[in-house]
């Protein structure tokens, strides 16, 4: 991994922090010297510069509270990072009830949204701040996730481009993640019993394998480092070339 020195001290938010990409951006942070509140629905044990909170992300009253609660605690947050998602089983529209519909989008996207809103005024102040969010190649083609999924992730690469173009002016970097095949709890259903869905996802994968949680907090980093300063709105593929396809 490499070494970002200028990520010591900083203060970051992760949401989605307690398992799968989420917690390994976490790890990731942790390991590069900064300070790391981690937000998820699931309990999460804190330990020197890890700071839990357990929150329903689809609480609008939640996120508030604890958004509180955090700057209370530290003067500002240097660097957001929007991860937490949940699929929808590759449901057709036909076969999407309307409340997973609503559960997807509060997930995967009103979460990004009351997040940025909550810790964006402060960065603003600073002039300072930078934004990942979690988009996914769902968002930018078709069969990465069923209706709602698909609806979803488009949704926060046109969010993630318009927030980065209304705030650039002011200090505030903004891009989004595109992740392909990716070993998570959250994909684990694939490998369920023989693992033929797996092993067709390698199959179909241009680098044949599916990539670790690590390989795209790798890609956090650098987006979240001065090494990516002239990157704005940008969505990173993070597929093994599945989109090149």
């Amino acid at each position: 991994m490499i070494r970002y020195s200028e990520f010591d001290g900083k203060v970051v938010v992760v949401s989605g922090a307690a398992s799968g990409i989420g917690q390994a951006q976490a790890e990731a942070f942790l390991a590069q010297g900064a300070t790391v509140i981690g937000l998820d629905q699931q309990s999460m044990e804190e330990k020197k510069a890890f700071i839990p909170y357990k929150v329903d992300l689809s609480d609008k009253s939640q996120i508030e509270k604890i958004a509180k609660k955090i700057l209370k605690r530290y003067p500002h947050v240097d660097i957001l990072v929007n991860t937490a998602g949940i699929l929808d089983g590759y449901s057709p529209t036909l076969s999407t009830s309307e409340e997973l519909w609503m559960k997807v989008f509060q997930i995967n996207v009103t979460s990004i949204y009351r997040l940025t809103n909550l810790f964006l005024p402060q960065m603003l102040k600073r002039q300072a701040g930078v934004v990942v969010n979690m988009a996914s190649i769902a968002g930018l083609i078709a069969g990465g996730g069923g209706a709602a999924y698909t609806m979803a992730k488009h949704a926060v690469v046109g969010y993630t481009k318009q927030l980065a173009l209304d705030y650039a002016k002011e200090g505030i970097r903004v891009n989004a993640l595109a992740p392909g095949a990716i070993k998570t709890p959250m994909n684990a259903a694939d490998f369920a019993g023989e693992g033929t869905m797996a092993k067709w996802v390698a199959e179909e994968t241009p680098l044949n394998r599916w990539a670790e949680p690590q390989e795209v907090a790798n890609a956090t980093l650098f987006l979240a480092s001065e090494g990516a300063s002239y990157l704005q709105g940008v969505v990173l593929p993070v597929d093994g070339g599945w989109i090149l396809k």
